[in-house]
């Protein structure tokens, strides 16, 4: 918390976030991990090869994804936030739009609430995440996940996405919640077309106005597939270039499923910089 606190400050260097997925339905097959242990694994794995923060998501946000209950969650992120907090120093995030998981990954060890909602879908998410003086992660997202990819559409994506990022900084910091303890999201692929999505990742500086640290995940996503017309399972290069070009345009934090990758593409585009 201290070491994330400081950075907050400072923001000296681009973080990796490495996503460590307890589902059996994630968009990306080699991020699903299906039992605790597994994920245990794979996320001490991913903090050996750099990774500064894990995110740990226990229901998928893919589109088309439909919700599980708050307990289901519970059970899959909780015992891997405990696991993972006893081994290593790692800071960690728990993904989820719901305040009653939350409370208990705050409860395990984690710092973080990764919201794709950006504190909408639960009212009692803000109250939280301010009691706990937790750190938060605001998202801008059309519709649901079930419903974001159906017709996404907008006039001009990055004023609207900015003016709802303000508003959700704004709502956060009434409910109490500092805003040293708040990260943006542009949301890329939450209700995104293609030319939404390379918007964003080329004008992604407009965002800086915030003057709240961005996080960016591209990783691996359907944007790239749409590309280079290739599955999640052979993304690798657009995702570095999509990554470095986000770093380049002021992303302060990278959420990746491929961290060794993640972590030099973030060196060099933060020198570049």
């Amino acid at each position: 918390m201290a070491r994330l606190t400081e950075w907050m400050v400072k923001r000296d260097r681009v973080l990796v976030m490495g996503v460590l997925n307890v589902t059996p339905d994630s968009f990306y097959p080699a991020s699903r991990h299906a039992t605790p242990r597994v994920a245990v694994e794979h996320g001490l794995r991913m903090v050996e090869e750099g990774a500064d923060l894990l995110d740990v998501g226990g229901e998928s946000s893919r589109p088309g994804a439909e919700p599980i209950g708050a307990q289901e969650e519970i059970d899959r992120v909780v015992p891997v936030i405990e696991a993972i907090r006893k081994r290593c120093d790692a800071i960690l995030s728990v993904d989820t739009t719901k305040a009653a998981v939350a409370s208990e990954a705050l409860s395990a060890g984690a710092a973080i609430v990764n919201d794709i909602s950006a504190l909408r879908f639960d009212a009692g998410m803000a109250r939280l995440v301010a009691r706990e003086e937790a750190f938060v992660v605001l998202m801008h997202m059309q519709g649901t996940p079930e419903t974001m990819q159906e017709a996404p559409t907008y006039e001009d994506v990055v004023p609207e996405v900015k003016a709802f990022l303000a508003n959700r900084i704004a709502a956060a910091r009434a409910a109490g919640i500092p805003e040293d303890r708040i990260l943006i999201d542009p949301g890329i692929g939450f209700g995104k077309r293609l030319e939404d999505n390379l918007a964003l990742l080329a004008r992604l500086g407009a965002l800086r106005d915030l003057r709240a640290p961005i996080l960016v995940g591209v990783s691996r996503k359907s944007f790239l597939g749409a590309l280079l017309d290739l599955p999640a399972s052979e993304r690798l290069e657009g995702t570095i270039a999509a990554g470095a070009v986000a770093v380049a345009n002021g992303a302060d934090v990278l959420r990746v499923h491929d961290v060794k990758e993640g972590v030099r593409t973030a060196c060099v585009a933060r020198a570049l910089r």
